[in-house]
């Protein structure tokens, strides 16, 4: 690199003498007077301005940018001063072919990010800066999964800022950051009793929904969006092909959680169910955009519907349905009149796909089998989640050696 540092106060000319002087300049005086200068690895003129005696800060600002370029370490100053919002804004919209994904990334990074990281300049971040804001994501209550996914979301984009040349390393990468804690709690499953009083505490419009939770382990967007084409009463098959979801607040059709279309096996008494629900409560074409908010419109004979004879909204179906069946069924507590139902995350429809989940483990199906019903893209994640529920081998030797000798008429 071909770099020098220029004195603008003075230029150089050549006396009478023929030899070259200095001279005071026109800027003489005034402004900042040196100027380091260096030819950046794509071809531009770069450079940073000095005040009068501070030529030695001009040499070694220009010296550490040798060293970086011979080392490969080179940030262009320009570049590290893009803020953190400007570059991850520009990010956010190269992410992904899922619009939904791509909306909810922003608005994590709006409401979360961006109000203690966004004006801080790329080239300026360093480790103790991601430390406090992890901290104050928790002060403010934003925790858990949610938290780790924002966290998630801001270390990728550091991480594309150091490719594209904004900052040497990632912050979020040092030994002394840790990303914001998870609490991993076992998945406690229903028992059969509680699925079916909470059942028949539904009303009867939306009691076959748990019979698709619990019986073919469908998350609750899928059910919602269950069609008459994706049963197949003569193969006692359920495809799960769709789901009923929001796309910036707008109801939309879209693939299952992660585009995984799947394949149910559609037990006997589920089908019976179905069928005793669609006789009751025949099937309504409902016609939405497909994936994203003012997508092609799609019309889908839909198994559940509301009242009115519109698709079911899910915060509806919550407030209205699901947590009164749960108080019925005693599994929360009854709301003082006036005051809404209590929170209760775990007992969310989700509960019911855990039963599901538990039922087919303490059957003997594999994790492997259950991970391609559930839809989970990695059988890693299933196990992880339900590998507790899994008989365990001292369980599966007692069953065996019992068998064998009942067998044998030498049981007690």
């Amino acid at each position: 690199m071909a770099g020098h540092v220029q004195d603008r106060w003075f230029t150089t000319e050549t006396g009478p003498d023929g030899k070259p002087r200095k001279v005071k300049s026109e800027r003489y005086g005034s402004g900042l007077r040196y100027r380091a200068r260096y030819v950046g690895p794509d071809g531009t003129e770069k450079s940073k301005s000095f005040p009068d005696r501070q030529k030695r800060l001009a040499d070694q600002w220009l010296a550490h940018i040798e060293a970086d370029m011979a080392r490969g370490q080179y940030i262009d100053p320009r570049a590290a001063r893009t803020t953190f919002q400007q570059y991850a804004e520009r990010w956010v919209a190269t992410q992904g072919a899922d619009p939904n994904t791509q909306a909810s990334m922003e608005s994590q990074l709006r409401l979360h990010a961006f109000p203690y990281l966004g004006a801080r300049p790329l080239g300026s971040f360093q480790p103790a800066h991601i430390r406090d804001w992890v901290q104050q994501l928790q002060a403010n209550g934003v925790r858990g999964s949610y938290a780790r996914t924002i966290y998630s979301n801001v270390r990728a984009a550091l991480s594309a800022a150091v490719d594209d040349g904004h900052l040497p390393r990632n912050p979020c990468a040092a030994r002394s950051v840790r990303p914001p804690t998870v609490d991993t709690k076992r998945v406690t499953p229903w028992t059969a009793e509680r699925l079916f009083a909470v059942r028949a505490a539904m009303p009867e419009r939306y009691q076959a929904m748990v019979d698709l939770g619990g019986g073919c382990g469908l998350r609750q967007g899928e059910i919602l969006g269950v069609a008459v084409d994706a049963i197949d009463f003569d193969a006692d098959t359920l495809h799960v092909v769709q789901q009923l979801k929001l796309s910036r607040s707008k109801p939309v059709f879209a693939p299952p959680k992660g585009g995984k279309l799947r394949d149910v096996p559609l037990p006997g008494p589920v089908a019976d169910a179905l069928r005793a629900h669609m006789k009751q409560f025949p099937p309504v074409g409902i016609t939405l955009p497909w994936k994203v908010a003012g997508g092609p419109m799609v019309t889908k004979r839909l198994i559940f519907t509301g009242p009115r004879g519109g698709h079911v909204w899910r915060t509806s179906l919550n407030e209205e349905a699901w947590k009164p069946a749960l108080a019925s069924a005693g599994v929360i507590s009854v709301p003082a009149a006036g005051t809404p139902h209590a929170e209760s995350r775990e007992n969310g429809m989700h509960a019911v796909r855990h039963f599901y989940a538990s039922v087919l483990l303490d059957a003997g199906e594999n994790i492997k089998a259950l991970a391609e019903y559930l839809g989970h893209s990695d059988p890693g994640l299933t196990l992880r989640v339900y590998a507790h529920l899994m008989p365990s081998s001292q369980e599966r030797t007692r069953k065996a050696i019992e068998h064998t000798y009942e067998i044998q008429g030498h049981g007690n």
